[in-house]
């Protein structure tokens, strides 16, 4: 083969290379986005299989459970049938839960479909990104992975929001509100299936000799996540938790707008924030954007408590006050996430980033199965509130606190 040639194969392997790193990236997207696109048809699911509150966060409850069992064993499945493997396997389960929502109209269906569900979630989160952070240094094996670091985890929170948009608006002001956001989805999905099969496969050895420190597998895992990282990172994440598994509840009964595109619209508000401050704070130091982001969740976690406690519930204040949690949650995470990959060594940080979305998963549900509960047991909304508010925020706080202060001296961590 002439230099010409082999040049030109390299330019082409690179292309195919960087197009299959936003292929994964859409279909990580699409894979998250599923995870939370029923948040608001929860009030027409109330209605038709006569659901109580209780029943509604147990529902999401065991979403984020199966989500959280997958991640455990995704590591050894990926090792067995590549990272390519996970991700197809990632969209088939996701569209055989959309297929179940869309045609099994009884609450069995919808508990299998959320198992389902969260087995996607957990395939995707555990793998994607790591997939992506290897696609980009096949493309350019001297190149920084902070920018595809920064793509995969904004996708991972930001997806959660633009699920709930689009099923909000599809049962606002279309017809077959429990079946139509499904059928969209499914039909993403199929073009993510499609595309996916182009996609090179990264769990070989990478052609150059030294794998990158950041995406290293091999060696001791004797290392455990700290546990001021896990729980800042759930308490953090169970603020994002209430408002994915109650907010329709609450925009129905407390302000009294059953508006599905509102509830919709609330959540892509709260993780889109979320992707926003992760987005603003690139250039800080982990500490900063810790210490930013607890500012932020504690200014949104008050402004929540007013809203609903004030005489007259305030609509624009639970709204503000979302976007501050989201925005705050956002940034904990990255702040947590950067502190605990520069205390770590490198072997090790793969484990840790996974014990992470571990945390951040059971944040998402634990905590709003104990807000169900309360509500279920007749506490008001906004006394489940002003308690579930309270201890988020010394989780948040203390958890801060310690984890700030058992980094090295002098470490500047800029993840």
């Amino acid at each position: 083969m002439t230099t010409v040639d082999s040049h030109a194969a390299s330019t082409n392997q690179e292309c195919g290379l960087r197009a299959g790193f936003w292929i994964v990236a859409y279909a990580f997207l699409i894979v998250m986005a599923f995870s939370t696109l029923p948040s608001p048809l929860y009030g027409l699911y109330r209605v038709r299989d006569h659901l109580s509150s209780l029943m509604i966060t147990v529902i999401y409850g065991i979403f984020a459970a199966s989500t959280i069992a997958t991640l455990l064993v995704v590591q050894p499945i990926a090792a067995r049938i590549g990272r390519r493997g996970v991700m197809i396997s990632a969209i088939v389960t996701m569209m055989a839960a959309a297929g179940v929502l869309a045609g099994w109209k009884a609450l069995p269906g919808l508990l299998i479909g959320r198992l389902l569900t969260g087995v996607a979630s957990g395939l995707a989160a555990g793998t994607a990104i790591t997939y992506l952070l290897e696609l980009r240094l096949r493309a350019d094996p001297t190149a920084s992975i902070g920018r595809a670091r920064t793509i995969g985890t904004s996708v991972n929170v930001g997806a959660n929001g633009v699920g709930p948009l689009l099923a909000g608006l599809l049962a606002q002001w279309g017809k077959l509100q429990l079946t139509l956001p499904y059928l969209v989805i499914l039909g993403f999905g199929a073009i993510a299936l499609a595309t996916l099969w182009v996609v090179p496969e990264t769990g070989a050895p990478m052609p150059h000799p030294a794998p990158h420190p950041e995406i290293h597998t091999t060696g001791p895992r004797t290392a455990r996540l700290p546990v001021p990282a896990g729980a800042g990172t759930a308490a953090a994440f169970g603020a994002n938790g209430l408002f994915a598994g109650l907010s329709g509840l609450f925009l129905a009964t407390t302000f009294h707008h059953p508006s599905h595109a509102l509830a919709g619209v609330t959540l892509f508000l709260v993780f889109g924030s979320g992707v926003v401050s992760q987005l603003v704070t690139a250039k800080l130091r982990a500490s900063r954007v810790l210490l930013s982001g607890t500012l932020s969740m504690l200014a949104g976690l008050v402004l929540l408590v007013i809203s609903v406690r004030l005489a007259i519930p305030n609509l624009a204040l639970f709204l503000v006050g979302g976007a501050l949690i989201g925005a705050g949650s956002g940034a904990v995470f990255k702040g947590t996430t950067g502190i605990v990959l520069e205390t770590s060594a490198p072997e090790n940080r793969l484990h840790m980033t996974a014990a992470l979305l571990i945390a951040l998963f059971a944040g998402l549900s634990v905590p709003v199965v104990g807000a169900g509960i309360a509500l279920n047991e007749g506490a008001s909304s906004s006394n489940t509130v002003l308690g579930f508010a309270i201890l988020v925020a010394l989780g948040v706080s203390v958890s801060g606190w310690a984890l700030v202060g058992r980094r090295p001296k002098g470490s500047e961590g800029a993840f």
